[in-house]
């Protein structure tokens, strides 16, 4: 069991308040509440029951919390004493679009690679829009997602791009335009369409902007997409950029604010040369 869990789940065992305990270790709610389910899992036993009068320990809790408090303490014990410092092994989860796996990947992780190579990586992608709920929802342990006007809370990023967004066609005339289903470059396509008076007619919204550039290389639309998409994609040579000026998006690494004090998560997070 991850030393966060433990510590999450004695916290709350003080607290027998979800919301104090997501608030004051920085997690979501149900980030929080599917630590314990796990947790519950692994132990084969129910740790807390929510009744009439709030949440309380049931037996196995109470002995769980004493298997916890023991197990942090031996860590803590062991990490005391050690001559020399220990081998960063483990796993990192990292989500990131397959944009960002191929042109940002690389530079991010090579060097805590060479200097860790016990770590194992596993690589997760997906949808950018869903990058941060991924994180938050403890699915992953850092992405490289595009980042909001106003990060969540429980959230940090450091920034390792910024890449404009840009209007792009298949050369012939088109009306219609091609957006994604959701995320930043969606909202910045509609803030944009507000400004110059645009009422677009939406021809199409696909989860990611790999699909989306295929929608409009087929002549589906315009499209909208970061340059940083548009660079590394195979139909890049279909395409034709068009006059625009929208909000460039910022794309940074982004972890849990309660994660930074992990080892693997700090051999990252460190900035290189």
């Amino acid at each position: 069991m991850e030393r966060r869990e433990l510590e999450l789940f004695l916290h709350l065992a003080r607290t027998l308040n979800y919301g104090r305990t997501s608030l004051e270790s920085h997690v979501s709610a149900a980030t929080l509440t599917r630590t314990v389910q796990r947790l519950e899992a692994r132990a084969g036993a129910r740790l807390l029951d929510r009744g009439p009068r709030g949440v309380v320990l049931t037996a196995e809790g109470r002995r769980f919390v004493a298997y916890a408090e023991q197990a942090l303490a031996l860590w803590n014990d062991y990490r005391a004493g050690a001559d020399e410092p220990v081998a960063l092994t483990g796993e990192l989860r990292i989500f990131a679009t397959v944009t960002a796996c191929q042109t940002l990947l690389p530079d991010l992780l090579a060097p805590v690679r060479a200097a860790h190579p016990q770590i194992r990586l596993d690589i997760r992608t997906g949808d950018a829009a869903a990058a941060l709920a991924r994180l938050d929802e403890g699915e992953a342990d850092v992405a490289v997602a595009g980042i909001p006007e106003r990060l969540p809370q429980s959230l940090v990023s450091r920034t390792v791009a910024v890449t404009d967004l840009v209007l792009v066609s298949n050369g012939e005339p088109q009306e219609h335009y091609v957006v994604p289903a959701r995320g930043l470059v969606r909202e910045a396509a509609f803030k944009w369409f507000r400004r110059t008076g645009l009422k677009p007619v939406i021809a199409a919204e696909p989860d990611g902007h790999e699909a989306l550039l295929a929608l409009v290389a087929l002549g589906c639309g315009i499209g909208v997409v970061p340059r940083l998409v548009l660079d590394s994609s195979a139909v890049r040579d279909r395409l034709t950029e068009l006059p625009g000026n929208l909000d460039p998006l910022t794309v940074g690494l982004c972890a849990r604010r309660a994660d930074l004090h992990r080892p693997l998560i700090a051999a990252l997070w460190e900035p290189r040369p």
